[in-house]
Formats: C-alpha cells, structure tokens, sequence
C-alpha cells in the first residue's frame, strides 16, 4: 500500500495567505480570450489578493496575443516572438523583453513554438506626467550592478527608474552561495520567475526549496530573503509595484 501511495499528493507548491510557491507540477493551462493558437498558466491573479496579474504564455507557431487594454511587460524565455505596437516592430528571442503602455493597440505573435512571460497591471496615473512610451531590449545588453555594494548579488533594472513608470520589473543575480543581506518586509508586492538554479526563499514563516521554473507571489509585508544554492548562479525575474504613494488611494 505505502507504494501504491508514495508520491501521491506530494507537491512543493504551497499557498499561505501571505505567499504562494507555484511549481511546475501543479501548473495548470488554459487560453485567454485574447490569445489564439496559445495557451496562458496564470500565475498571480486578484482572485488570489493580488493587485496585478502574472502568467506565462506558451505560444504555438501562428500563435497571437492581443491587446486588453492593460499595460503589459513581456519577457521571453523560449523561441522568438514579434511586437507590433503603435507602429513600431521589434523581433524578441531569448532575454529579450518589452513594455507596452496602457490603452495601445498591438499585437503579439510567434512564427515558432516560444514561451514569455507576461506582467499585466491596470496603470496608476500621476498628474503631470506622462504615461510611457513603447520599448523593447534585450536583457544581455543590462549591466548588471552590485546590490548594496555585494559583487556576489547583483541587479539588472529592465525598466528605467522614472515617474511615468508605476511597477518595476529586475532580474537577480546571485554567485553560488551569495544571498540578500537582509530579510525584506515593505509595503510592495512581488510577483517572481525563477530563470536559473536554484536555493532557499524564506516567505512568512515557511522555508522553501527554490528551482528554476517556480513562481513566487508575494504580498505587501511578507517576509522575504533568498540564498542561493548548488554549483551554478541563480537568476530570477522580479517585480514589483512602485514609484507611486502608497497612501494615494485614500
């Protein structure tokens, strides 16, 4: 009997009221009305708590993706995919990314199997300024800067630090055995992809095992830190809502 049973219901995911570990075995697919030839795995959603909605696209060749009236950051991992945006083209593969402001018509699409991953947020306007503008880049030509002067933990802001911007999307990078230097709480939230290798999160009160492929969800105020595990570097995409007053809604 204990054979029969072994490995039945075992998973690392694991979802508190403060955090959800999401792993691949407990990914499920289904497409979106915006999508054709495409199938999405929600990540974050606000049927969770949270305030943005996260997912992966996995595109089949002829595969689109349509605009919703969001502002989107989009991030490939597999293959290659082609923006179409207020007139301007760009041909994004592996490491490449691109972010589209809010309310513009456009259009994704894939001439090959590709997977990306996608950051949707309704956007916060501030007076006076200006909502941004349509970009694209690849994330091979970021530099990659020191954290809090550790060489060992390094940051690659994807989206520029300014005002039109309400979210900010990085990519981390840690050596073999490197880690934050602190335990993080803060009024922001996080949504998270694990890119590369692997370690341990602390998430609340829980520990748990980090590999590459899981999504992480964090809430405003959930304990955070990472270190970083095994022989080769760690690497995850984050991001986070920022630059806009966190009591504006009062």
């Amino acid at each position: 009997m204990g054979d029969i049973l072994k490995g039945l219901g075992s998973t690392r995911s694991c979802h508190q009221p403060n955090h959800l570990l999401q792993t691949p075995d407990t990914f499920v697919r289904a497409a979106l009305p915006v999508m054709l030839n495409a199938t999405a795995i929600v990540h974050a959603a606000p049927a969770m708590g949270a305030q943005f909605v996260a997912y992966t696209a996995e595109m089949a060749a002829g595969g689109t993706l349509a605009a919703n009236g969001s502002q989107r950051f989009v991030y490939v991992s597999q293959g290659s995919i082609d923006v179409d945006c207020s007139g301007e083209h760009k041909t994004l593969g592996p490491g490449g990314y691109c972010y589209i402001p809010p309310d513009v018509d456009h259009l994704i699409t894939s001439d090959e199997a590709s997977v990306a991953f996608v950051i949707e947020k309704p956007y916060e306007v501030m007076p006076e300024v200006e909502p941004p503008a349509f970009f694209g880049g690849n994330s091979s030509e970021i530099d990659a800067v020191p954290l809090m002067g550790d060489a060992n933990v390094r940051v690659q802001m994807l989206i520029p630090e300014l005002a039109q911007f309400d979210f900010a999307v990085n990519i981390m990078n840690f050596d073999p055995g490197a880690s934050l230097s602190m335990v993080e709480i803060h009024f922001m939230e996080h949504g998270l992809m694990q890119l590369q290798g692997g370690g341990i999160y602390k998430l609340g009160d829980c520990w748990h095992p980090i590999s590459a492929g899981d999504f992480i969800w964090m809430a405003p105020y959930c304990p955070q830190w990472f270190g970083a595990l095994g022989k080769e570097p760690a690497r995850y995409l984050i991001y986070k809502d920022w630059n806009r007053s966190p009591g504006a809604w009062l």
